[in-house]
């Protein structure tokens, strides 16, 4: 894939989750939540001091094909849930385990 191709595919990620926080925090503007250029360093996601005291998390957005494992848990945590969230917990050797679920999921849980 080509340099230029990942960052259009990576910006796409940073836009869906801006507006979906904007959209999940209405009184928020635009310059609240802001979109960092993809090659620099830090958060891909900068909020406003408004927009930290809301929503307390550091953004680092990913979109690759790595995580297809990933993936392949949380459906395997789905099947059979009927109406329960699939949750996926993981863990590597001398690292803090790590919860997945859905974004949309997520986002209901910190409105």
């Amino acid at each position: 894939m080509k340099q230029r191709s990942k960052r259009a595919k990576a910006t796409r990620l940073q836009n869906f989750v801006r507006d979906r926080l904007l959209k999940a925090f209405p009184h928020l503007k635009k310059r609240d939540v802001v979109c960092v250029e993809n090659y620099l360093p830090g958060p891909d996601i900068i909020l406003s001091k408004v927009g930290t005291k809301l929503i307390p998390y550091q953004w680092e957005i990913k979109s690759q094909e790595k995580m297809r494992t990933i993936y392949q848990w949380h459906k395997q945590a789905s099947k059979g849930a009927n109406r329960l969230t699939p949750v996926v917990v993981c863990k590597m050797n001398t690292r803090e385990p790590l919860v997945i679920l859905e974004f949309k999921h997520f986002i209901d849980l910190i409105k």
